[in-house]
């Protein structure tokens, strides 16, 4: 589905603007229910299934749900707070309210769920709904129910595409209130969105601030169907990081490489080792743990406690990643949309689409990390849509930029962060925050480097680049 700014009226774009304005917020259903969403305002906007029709034909109606954090005291501004995913909900947003406030002192916080998340309309809506036998996450038939609606009804993937989300979210930043500052934050695919909102033509905004930005469409070797090797890219870099570490190093009693590289050994001779390690694979689990700060540390430790056989390691270990999993999970709208991720991610970035198994399973041969990632490119479950006008390009006219990049992202690289932001700074004026020691996501990762120069950029500080260390999680 071809979706052409053409196609719309003067007409369309006034009705869209009036049914998002007309929207009124209200107190939360749920405002009670916990601590962080007390005082929160909700609203559902109305919007068309499909923008490409809109101009021809009665749009059918989608709704997006928003929730809104108001600014304790005179409000300087608004904030659109777009969470990554492609499947995640805002409700990924929320754990991070307290840094999000002291980032942005003063103004309304705004946190959609975007189309095909949380509450908003979904693309499976029985299936995926909280009230469902498996709540917003797909469970036992729902497997085989959703995919096979989805190739009853092919187009409706296409409808809810990334432009399709970016046109909604160009109604919704409209909704600001213009006489003060509007912002846009955008994290990981939500970096992603936004730029492809920017390339939708002029909107109100009065800068962009972009969390573990993704590399360029167009960038073959930064595709999710090279995650593993990103991935392993940083894994091997946390191992060379031990051999530098005297404490470490002493601890593993020689390469940390060699080491590991001997455990894997022992687990191909001997498959019941694995019995413990979730998914049953070693390369995977530890790939997972590079996004957690505290875990990634004690890889090396993992490492030499599985040779020796002990055991505490791992358990500590699954602790840590539990305890990190679960700020994020305590919400009903929470669990991510797969049926959204493989939507997105076959259509709009796997440049290798006739991939196999079998050249996975080659590749994995030659990693020491691997994620998870590329086996869902291959044979998905879900249909995808064709490419339109605005694949790989960047948008030509925009506020500035400021980019926060972890070097140790296995999410999204940050060579290929440096690549797009030299391709979007022909157009607009684009700061950098390197954070040489951080993963993804720097608002959860790494929050006091990022308050300290959010801050300064919304308070309309000058636009720079720079370094910035990495302590605790806690701002």
């Amino acid at each position: 589905m071809m979706i052409c700014t053409k196609l719309f009226s003067a007409l369309a774009i006034l009705l869209i603007a009036s049914l998002a304005r007309a929207a009124t917020y209200a107190p939360c259903p749920d405002s009670d229910a916990l601590p962080i969403l007390k005082g929160s305002v909700c609203t559902t906007v109305i919007m068309p299934l499909s923008y490409a029709d809109l101009a021809m034909a009665p749009a059918t109606e989608i709704r997006l749900f928003v929730r809104q954090f108001p600014a304790k005291g005179p409000s300087k501004g608004t904030v659109w707070l777009v969470a990554g995913g492609p499947g995640e909900s805002g409700a990924s947003l929320y754990p991070m309210l307290d840094v999000l406030r002291s980032s942005f002192p003063d103004f309304d916080l705004m946190i959609p769920d975007h189309r095909g998340t949380g509450y908003s309309s979904r693309l499976c809506p029985r299936e995926e709904s909280v009230d469902s036998p498996g709540g917003a996450a797909l469970a036992g038939a729902e497997w085989g129910s959703c995919p096979a609606h989805l190739a009853e009804h092919p187009e409706r993937a296409g409808n809810f595409s990334m432009t399709t989300a970016a046109y909604d979210l160009k109604n919704l930043i409209s909704t600001s209130n213009l006489d003060k500052p509007v912002y846009v934050y955008g994290v990981s695919y939500g970096t992603q969105l936004v730029l492809r909102t920017l390339q939708l033509g002029k909107t109100p905004i009065t800068g962009v601030i972009l969390d573990s930005l993704v590399p360029l469409q167009t960038a073959a070797q930064w595709d999710l169907s090279h995650r593993s090797h990103a991935v392993d890219d940083v894994g091997r870099t946390v191992l060379a990081g031990c051999d530098k570490d005297t404490v470490c190093h002493r601890m593993m009693g020689q390469k940390a490489e060699t080491v590991y590289r001997r455990v894997l050994a022992m687990m191909r001779e001997q498959p019941i080792l694995l019995a413990k390690i979730p998914g049953k694979d070693l390369k995977r689990f530890l790939g997972s743990m590079l996004d957690v700060p505290e875990a990634r540390s004690r890889i090396p430790y993992l490492i030499k406690d599985l040779e020796l056989a002990r055991g505490q390691e791992l358990e500590t270990v699954l602790q840590t990643l539990q305890d990190a999993g679960k700020q994020f999970g305590e919400f009903p709208q929470s669990p991510p949309s797969i049926p959204l991720v493989s939507i997105i991610s076959a259509s709009e970035n796997n440049l290798r689409p006739n991939l196999t198994a079998d050249d996975l399973k080659k590749e994995d041969e030659t990693l020491l990390f691997a994620s998870r990632l590329p086996e869902l490119l291959v044979q998905p479950l879900f249909p995808s849509y064709p490419r339109d006008e605005y694949f790989g390009k960047v948008p030509t006219q925009f506020p500035p930029v400021l980019v926060f990049a972890g070097m140790l992202d296995p999410k999204t690289p940050y060579d290929g962060a440096l690549s797009h932001i030299a391709a979007l700074k022909k157009f607009s004026k684009v700061g950098l925050v390197s954070l040489p020691s951080a993963p993804h996501f720097i608002l959860w990762s790494a929050p006091a480097c990022f308050t300290r120069y959010a801050r300064n950029f919304v308070q309309g500080g000058t636009l720079a680049d720079h370094h910035c260390g990495v302590s605790k999680r806690r701002p």
